[in-house]
């Protein structure tokens, strides 16, 4: 998948999840989100065990890793808007840290997988992509940030069912709780309520 088509699919307002679905992440094997959580050794097992398709792998997590580049753009946006009090820009910060170790474990399995790993666009065409221009005070950045985490959250939740083995399904809950995390500060410090209903995630 070209640069250029992932920018058209994913700034048409189409759900991370959806995205991944539509793209067959859910057939991402094994070997690769065991390379994604650092287990080598589950990796060389399932690997043995069960036919796996590096380059579509390769090509699946390119389109994650493409996401996490627009994540870590997007909290720069954030940061050098000048906008962000004192807290939150330390969140941002932080937050921003954690989704450059997505990108390093994503980048790092791509090229395990004998792939190349998509580049980050400049933060300009971000910008442009993020409607950047838009943003006018804290409350909108972090109204971005929030949507952006959410998506993230439902991408990897919506792989888990696909995993019948556990380790598997852990490095997958892993990321999803991680992006979970971010999304219940952000939420918190946008004042939004705690969602009424339970199970708001992952569909």
């Amino acid at each position: 998948m070209t640069q250029s088509n992932f920018s058209r699919r994913t700034y048409q307002g189409e759900s991370r999840r959806r995205f991944l679905s539509n793209a067959g992440y859910v057939t991402l094997s094994a070997t690769a989100i065991a390379l994604i959580g650092g287990r080598e050794s589950l990796a060389a097992s399932h690997s043995a065990s069960r036919k796996a398709d590096p380059a579509q792998d390769a090509a699946i997590l390119n389109v994650a890793l493409g996401l996490e580049h627009e994540a870590i753009n997007a909290y720069q946006l954030g940061t050098e808007s000048g906008l962000l009090q004192k807290p939150v820009l330390d969140v941002a910060v932080l937050f921003q840290g954690h989704h450059k170790e997505h990108r390093d474990a994503l980048a790092g399995t791509v090229k395990k997988l004998g792939g190349t790993p998509v580049a980050a666009k400049t933060l300009s065409e971000y910008a442009t992509d993020l409607k950047a221009g838009t943003l006018k005070n804290q409350s909108d950045i972090l109204k971005l940030a929030a949507r952006l985490e959410r998506g993230a959250a439902n991408a990897y939740l919506g792989v888990i069912p696909a995993f019948g083995d556990a380790d598997l399904a852990q490095i997958a809950g892993r990321l999803a709780a991680d992006e979970t995390m971010h999304w219940t500060v952000l939420a918190n410090a946008l004042g939004q309520s705690v969602p009424k209903e339970a199970l708001t995630f992952g569909v």
